[in-house]
């Protein structure tokens, strides 16, 4: 058919029937945006060829949006229990790695295949891209297209058994989770104070040094009857009124600085405004709210940060970030300045500066080419690992100059599934020539060596997770789903929990299972 010489018909031929695969549910399951390798198989199969430049096109746009969205998660991963997750997740993909490496030599496994099955085995997209460039051989994606289905298919089921199999109990998982939640990030509450403690009487906020001693912030004072936005000079007369935002605990210590706390309300004063306030101008981007100054120049105090779903008490120290929302509390002349000072531009969320993502790429692809030398043994980041790295570093920074390197969500998700489907339909086509004397050569040995590589790993990180680390299942659940890059595992544990352990456990271990298969990738690869 001359049409599907066309490349362009093809590549969109090859996505649109992927796409229509990929919404077909069996048994509750679905192979999403997955099943356009397995069409580019069939086409390749039967001689259609997607060109290599959009092979290369599409790794390097959805490696960049990968490592642009995972950045942060990454660094901030190896904080706190981070560090438990991403030992988790260590143990299961060096289990997997070493696993491959076995198959190779123990069942004379082509390499390239090994790799692919692995990358499969643990339905890692951006693990087989990176096979791809690292062995320059489409054999990875066979390898990949068989150990795929059971990844998906094993997770999901072992997600489901594991608490029973491992004698938790839900319901007190969820109990001590949310007990934890409670210490850890503690609600923030508004509560109203009677100024009544001589000591305090006739001295200014500067003076006490309310939010240094209290770690609260007073958002409102009432003086005669008239509510004011205070600052640093307002004087604490006996009987005033003040609003106080802050933790428990927080608010006790105002309680034992300043009072009793009343139920009487503060009234909102006709010129008073308490607005939320976006931040998308790039100048205040990375600057602290000390910098700022607000409360000097416009006697305006910004009482909470919301953040990635967060409250957060803002301190003088606080660096604001794109996106996060702010809850202002300023006089109505001057919220308007305010509010510009931050952007407020809800329509900059959504606009995407394809620049960050041009330069980014280019820098990427440089640090790929570096070529670094450990006495007899040398290696370079290649393509894939340079634009991850320089990707990952990028969104860490969050802004170099007047550039913004993180991107909104939707934009990050268009480019990420742009990139992805060109990379799948290249690859697909490539490797689906060679399909059939594969099969040929190993038969359903391959299916039986993906099924290995996928349990053997989660039976033995559970093992750890449960007797060495002592994690909560429901994070577990998460780190499972998140060590084997699967939504659909992910997806299994959220209909068995209300809370969202699973979810940040697998934010956190994600973007580290990502850049340790790379890695484990890049290793095997070497092997002679």
């Amino acid at each position: 058919m001359d049409l599907l010489s066309n490349s362009y018909f093809a590549l969109f031929l090859i996505v649109a029937l992927g796409f229509i695969l990929g919404r077909v549910k069996l048994f509750g399951l679905t192979l999403d945006v997955s099943a356009v390798i397995f069409v580019a198989l069939v086409f390749g199969h039967f001689g259609v060829i997607v060109p290599t430049d959009f092979q290369y096109l599409g790794l390097v746009l959805f490696i960049f949006t990968i490592g642009i969205q995972a950045g942060p998660g990454f660094f901030e991963s190896f904080k706190k229990e981070g560090r438990q997750l991403a030992s988790f997740a260590t143990i299961l993909i060096l289990v997997a790695g070493l696993i491959t490496v076995g198959i190779v030599f123990a069942f004379k496994i082509d390499k390239n295949i090994a790799i692919g099955l692995f990358t499969g085995a643990l339905t890692s997209t951006p693990g087989l891209a990176a096979a791809i460039d690292y062995t320059g051989s489409p054999l990875a994606s066979i390898g990949y297209g068989v150990g795929y289905p059971f990844g998906v298919i094993g997770v999901i089921v072992f997600i489901r058994f594991l608490p029973k199999l491992m004698g938790y109990s839900l319901k007190k998982s969820e109990e001590d989770y949310q007990s934890k939640i409670k210490e850890e990030f503690p609600e923030i509450v508004r509560r109203n104070f009677v100024i009544d403690n001589e000591n305090v009487v006739g001295k200014t906020i500067g003076d006490l040094r309310i939010r240094y001693m209290t770690k609260a912030v007073v958002s409102r004072v009432l003086h005669d009857g008239k509510a004011v936005t205070p600052s640093p000079e307002t004087i604490l007369r006996k009987g005033d009124l003040i609003k106080a935002v802050g933790t428990e605990e927080a608010l006790k210590r105002v309680e034992l600085l300043i009072g009793e706390p009343t139920e009487e309300e503060i009234p909102l004063d006709p010129n008073y405004d308490v607005r939320s306030v976006l931040v998308t101008n790039k100048e205040v981007v990375n600057k602290t709210i000390g910098q700022i100054n607000l409360l000097h120049t416009y006697n305006a105090t910004i009482t909470r940060i919301r953040r990635s779903g967060i409250n957060i008490v803002p301190s003088p120290n606080s660096k604001l970030q794109f996106g996060d929302k702010l809850i202002i509390a300023s006089s109505k002349a001057n919220m308007g300045m305010v509010a510009n000072i931050f952007g407020n531009d809800q329509k900059r969320l959504s606009d995407t500066d394809i620049l960050p993502v041009a330069l980014g790429i280019i820098l990427g692809v440089l640090v790929g080419k570096i070529n670094i030398a450990l006495g007899n043994f040398s290696f370079s980041l290649g393509l894939t690992g340079g634009v991850l790295v320089v990707a990952l570093v990028l969104s860490r920074l969050g802004k170099t100059g007047p550039i913004i390197w993180t991107m909104s969500g939707a934009a990050n998700q268009l480019l990420r599934q742009l990139g992805l489907i060109f990379f799948l339909a290249a690859v697909g086509t490539s490797a689906g020539a060679e399909i059939v004397s594969i099969f040929e050569q190993y038969g359903f040995k391959l299916f039986l060596l993906g099924g290995i590589i996928t349990l053997i790993p989660m039976i033995i990180a559970a093992i750890a997770g449960k007797w060495f680390f002592k994690m909560n299942v429901l994070s577990m659940l998460g780190a499972l789903s998140g060590s084997m890059t699967s939504t659909p595992g992910l997806a299994a544990a959220d209909s068995m929990t209300e809370t969202n352990a699973h979810s940040i456990a697998y934010a956190t271990v994600y973007p580290v299972a990502m850049v340790l298969l790379i890695i484990i990738v890049q290793l095997i690869s070497l092997i002679g």
